[in-house]
């Protein structure tokens, strides 16, 4: 009776020991679980950036006046007839 009871005392700890130490132990799960959670605060970053550029693609598939505000914006182009005019801030 001794005999098993040293037996089933040694399992335990050696199956404590991998629980705690071991190869997919218990550190290892909470480090893949807070991974799992920076990756899915990226995720939701990357899904609201791709909902704003497919605004942006919407605008710019149904009308011209957003076209016409990007081509002002981004490349300074204007109209025929359109004066334009640089205003400088003072130093």
């Amino acid at each position: 009776m001794r005999w098993v009871t040293i037996i089933l005392v040694s399992l335990l700890c050696l199956l404590q020991y991998r629980l705690w130490f071991g190869k997919h132990s218990i550190p290892d799960y909470l480090g893949l679980k807070q991974e799992v959670q920076q990756q899915q605060l990226q995720n939701a970053n990357l899904e609201q950036r791709n909902s704003l550029l497919k605004a942006d693609i919407h605008d710019l598939k149904i009308g011209l006046e957003s076209i016409e505000e990007r081509a002002r914006n981004e490349l300074g182009l204007i109209k025929r007839g359109e004066t334009f005019y640089r205003i400088l801030p003072s130093q």
